[in-house]
């Protein structure tokens, strides 16, 4: 069976990368084509970005050279409208034109600066590289002065952060704020860890603080008190691209595309949605966009649109946490494991075990491309299990 079909993969981040190679293998006698379009060449470890932020070289890794071999095109361009009723991808403003017979939409996320003033105008973000690596720059400065930080928000962004700072550069004062409680998400031995390495790299918490206001010198908090910060990084919060909003398709209030039980527009079936730009709901409750979850959606939808193009039936999506893994500089990290629903488990790993174990994590994607040009890889560890079961009950 061969087929003509058009296949476009909007972005290349950690999902669109996977879904894209995947695809490519599964469909390689269909005479499917496929083309990739991300605004820049490069494709970015976010998993990482910290450690730039923090002052680190790493190695670059192009998108051509992924896919290369397997037969993907790439468009190297941003994606600037879509027509779903002509099934047609506009790039750069119009300076070209992809049409599309199915659309995998893997735009993701980036750091949401537009929720408290200032933010946009004088806080970094670890949105890209180059974002990471001005920051990087603006830290070299502070530290030469002895000035202080301020990393805004308490996830686990924030944290890997503010820790990698701290570690790479002692004389610099530190601070996290965060409006919660720091690594609420896991069990309380693991926080305690967590909490404890911070303290040891001198990192000071800030807990139920509510950033109001982001000065060029300092950052206002709720009630009025202003503190100094030479530096701020922003990693409270992430916002959606708003393209599919724009295009009629049926997004959720956060402009998530809202998706059936395979992951397909419930608006548009031509539009598969995965990462952190799908509104995907488990009986156990909501995904949150991690890599975790994204690379299962990706790797199930590949598998789908391949069954689909074949005629065969597609069983709905299945998906259930596994971990929790956090770095704490390079030489200290926790990993909390957890149950499907991401609640914390008894189990955890912390020092020099937890670190290895974050290190295979980080560098996991990028193997499994690479091995995924030769071969089927999984990324599902689990599918849901007790917390599907306790679900249903």
């Amino acid at each position: 069976m061969r087929s003509d079909r058009r296949i476009v993969v909007l972005g290349a981040g950690y999902t669109g990368m996977f879904g894209a190679i995947r695809l490519a293998r599964r469909t390689r006698k269909l005479g499917v084509r496929i083309t990739m379009v991300n605004p820049s060449s490069r494709f970015v470890e976010r998993l990482r970005l910290h450690q730039i932020a923090a002052g680190q070289r790493l190695a670059e890794h192009r998108i051509p050279d992924l896919l290369a071999g397997t037969g993907v095109g790439f468009v190297k361009g941003a994606a600037t409208a879509i027509d779903p009723r002509g099934r047609v991808v506009e790039i750069d403003g119009g300076a070209a034109r992809l049409d599309y017979d199915t659309l995998v939409y893997a735009l993701g996320s980036s750091p949401d600066t537009g929720t408290v003033a200032g933010a946009d105008l004088h806080a970094f973000t670890l949105d890209s590289p180059r974002g990471a690596a001005r920051f990087a720059a603006r830290l070299a400065e502070v530290d030469e002065a002895g000035g202080s930080v301020t990393v805004c928000g308490g996830g686990l962004t924030g944290i890997e952060a503010a820790a990698e700072i701290a570690e790479s550069h002692p004389g610099l004062e530190v601070t996290l704020i965060s409006l919660d409680e720091p690594a609420t998400m896991m069990g309380g031995e693991a926080r305690a860890y967590l909490m404890r390495a911070l303290e040891r790299l001198g990192v000071t918490v800030r807990a139920g603080a509510r950033v109001v206001k982001v000065l060029p010198g300092a950052v206002e908090l709720e009630g009025g008190e202003l503190a100094g910060s030479d530096a701020c990084l922003w990693t409270a919060g992430v916002r959606v691209s708003p393209l599919a909003a724009e295009a009629g398709i049926a997004v959720d209030e956060r402009g998530l595309i809202l998706v059936d039980a395979t992951l397909r527009s419930i608006s548009h079936p031509e539009v598969h949605a995965i990462g952190d730009a799908a509104a995907i709901r488990m009986p156990w409750g909501r995904i949150h966009g991690t890599c975790q979850s994204g690379l299962p959606t990706a790797q199930y939808t590949a598998d789908a649109v391949a069954r689909l193009l074949r005629g065969k039936p597609v069983e709905p999506f299945r998906f259930g946490y596994f971990h929790q893994p956090v770095s704490l500089g390079r030489r200290d990290a926790v990993v909390q494991f957890t149950h499907a629903d991401d609640t914390p488990a008894r189990l955890r790993l912390t020092g020099r075990a937890a670190v290895v174990y974050k290190e295979l994590v980080s560098g996991s994607p990028l193997l499994t491309y690479r091995l995924s040009r030769r071969m089927h890889v999984t990324t599902v560890v689990s599918r849901g299990g007790r917390a599907l079961h306790q679900a249903a009950l």
